[in-house]
């Protein structure tokens, strides 16, 4: 069915259609439009699941593990400060293994206090354990939902997974998207089979603790759980492309890369601005493509090391800033092709706090890459360079004063 929705819209009603049974929940601004969704479906009948609310975000993802815990698909859903304040239950729930599926909205944190767009909410959590997908579209949004618990649940993952999607770019703005029907959809997701699974009738206690001779292997068998996900979620895009006739890639997508010699490396809505950006490059004559991160863990590690290999040159975008060092996908980007290839890579910062980034400034920032002209860190929709020349300017004027 053709629908004409929001992307938070869309999220609930995908979250149906994949066979969701829980969902627990605190809303928080900008997604709570998918909990209101879940609501109402559940409220009208059309949703046969629980909604259990909760008094935070903290209890709402300890609530999402221990019902993935008795059996059931789990579905929840957050935004910045609300995932901020899941941090500990983030690390506990890969740590268990339960194969439950988040949508973030990717809101700025404060302060400033800031209700738009940006990566930093989610990026601040890549070290939890947990899968993260970044959607371009909302049509990506609604076969994400589908395909995540595909990965999750396969036994040789079981690993929880974090579906991002920028606030009101994607999350409050109206497209069409193509809904399956719960019907279409089970010959696709089988129901979820816990590997086991507690039972409340048969009430049984054992203990966390891992002593340390133990500790290691608990910690190496996640990261096998994060490496099998990349084969999976290949599997899982092919069989979702064969079933639905629809593919968004795998761990990463691409555009106009057969002969590009510059690329543009992105995730989530500035991806697909990057495509504009991209055929206005080439209608200027310069061979530009766009290779856009969708998991960014699993890292694409071999998939950017083929694609990169033999280009003249690199711009990668962030929508965050890992403060001391850089924009945290440059540094993965750069980590991976360390040893591989060696193209020379700028670093664009956009987009922080929601402020818009259009076509014609992808563009502009990256023929001054290929020129060589840009810095390697660059904050691209900023004053901040203006502010440091400022400052200097005073300083310099006081030391004057001073002398």
């Amino acid at each position: 069915m053709k629908l004409l929705e929001t992307g938070n819209h869309l999220i609930a009603l995908a979250a149906n259609v994949a066979g969701v049974e829980v969902v627990p929940a605190y809303p928080i601004t900008p997604q709570t439009q998918i909990i209101e969704m879940v609501a109402d479906l559940i409220a009208r009948g059309d949703m046969d699941a629980e909604y259990i609310p909760v008094e935070s975000e903290h209890s709402a993802c300890a609530a999402l593990v221990s019902a993935s815990l008795t059996g059931a698909r789990a579905f929840s859903a957050t935004s910045a400060h609300g995932l901020a304040y899941m941090h500990e239950m983030l690390h506990y729930s890969a740590g268990i293994r339960v194969p439950v599926v988040m949508a973030n909205v990717n809101r700025a944190l404060g302060p400033g206090w800031n209700i738009w767009c940006d990566h930093q909410d989610s990026i601040s959590q890549r070290d939890t354990g947990w899968l993260q997908v970044y959607v371009a579209s909302h049509q990506e949004a609604v076969d994400t939902v589908i395909q995540a618990y595909r990965i999750t649940e396969d036994h040789s993952v079981l690993l929880p997974l974090m579906l991002n999607l920028d606030a009101f770019v994607l999350s409050h703005t109206y497209m069409d998207a193509d809904m399956p029907s719960r019907e279409e959809v089970s010959k696709y997701l089988p129901p979820y089979r816990p590997l086991w699974k507690l039972d409340p009738k048969k009430p049984v206690t054992h203990g966390s603790v891992v002593y340390p001779v133990d500790f290691s292997e608990t910690r190496e068998s996640m990261q096998i759980g994060q490496d099998n996900a990349r084969r999976v979620a290949a599997r899982a895009a092919e069989e979702f492309r064969e079933m639905f006739g629809r593919w968004h890639g795998a761990m990463v997508d691409g555009y106009l890369l057969d002969d590009a010699e510059f690329l543009i490396v992105a995730m989530g809505s500035l991806a697909a601005e990057s495509r504009v950006a991209v055929d206005a490059l080439r209608s200027e004559g310069k061979a530009a493509g766009l290779l856009r991160v969708r998991f960014f863990r699993p890292f694409p590690i071999d998939e950017l090391r083929e694609l990169c290999a033999g280009r003249q040159g690199l711009m990668v975008i962030d929508r965050d800033f890992s403060y001391g060092m850089e924009g945290a996908l440059f540094t993965e980007v750069k980590g991976a092709l360390y040893g591989y290839a060696d193209p020379p890579a700028a670093n664009l910062i956009v987009g922080i706090g929601g402020r818009d980034v259009t076509y014609e400034l992808i563009a502009d920032h990256a023929k001054r890459a290929m020129a060589g002209e840009l810095a390697e860190v660059t904050w691209g929709d900023s004053h901040v360079t203006r502010a440091h020349e400022i400052t200097r300017e005073v300083l310099r004027e006081f030391e004057d004063l001073m002398d």
